[in-house]
């Protein structure tokens, strides 16, 4: 590829910790800035950008990436991937301590025909707000199902309120289309 060729970078974000994995794949520009990235992830994961995050390169110091928001919207993808299998991390509610891997899979050449970000794949429904890391999210999907479960009326009533109904906790559900909805209405 020649420089003059705009990227597109194939991510896998996977959230770390959960077993069957919670992971999503996405395609973005190479010139897509850590402060879409932000939003990219929160979308494509299901968050809700209640809390602080934090996106670092693995290999940079802070002295190279001030933590302010001015910067996070000037340092592209571009100015840090070295290549495919290159990896970094994104961090999300420090309560709850959400940590993810972000893989390069592929480098690609722009399709223009393409609306980037694009969601090409994912696995399996973003833990709840709140629900207490990955620890908590595995009792959460333990027990909010299971009638004879000691967290069972407590789970159900913090999650779904008032609107129970005996409603049933998909962990598996992912739509990807819904999130490429959101995308194309964000990122117009």
């Amino acid at each position: 590829m020649s420089s003059e060729t705009k990227l597109v970078y194939q991510l896998k974000i996977t959230l770390d910790g959960i077993r069957p994995p919670i992971w999503r794949r996405i395609l973005v520009s190479g010139e897509t800035t850590l402060d879409q990235l932000h939003d990219i992830i929160q979308i494509a994961m299901g968050w809700e950008d209640d809390h602080l995050q934090f996106l670092m390169p693995e290999d940079l110091e802070m002295d190279d990436v001030e933590e302010t928001e001015e910067d996070e919207e000037d340092f592209t993808l571009n100015s840090f991937i070295t290549g495919e299998k290159y990896k970094f991390g994104y961090e999300y509610d420090f309560g709850d301590g959400w940590k993810h891997t972000i893989l390069v899979e592929k480098i690609l050449p722009l399709d223009a025909t393409k609306q980037l970000p694009l969601c090409t794949a994912g696995k399996r429904a973003c833990p709840p707000e709140d629900c207490g890391g990955v620890w908590g999210y595995m009792h959460f999907v333990e027990a909010i199902n299971d009638p004879n479960h000691t967290a069972y009326k407590n789970l159900r009533e913090w999650y779904y309120g008032d609107d129970d109904e005996q409603q049933q906790y998909d962990a598996e559900a992912f739509d990807m289309d819904e999130v490429n909805t959101i995308f194309r209405n964000v990122f117009k």
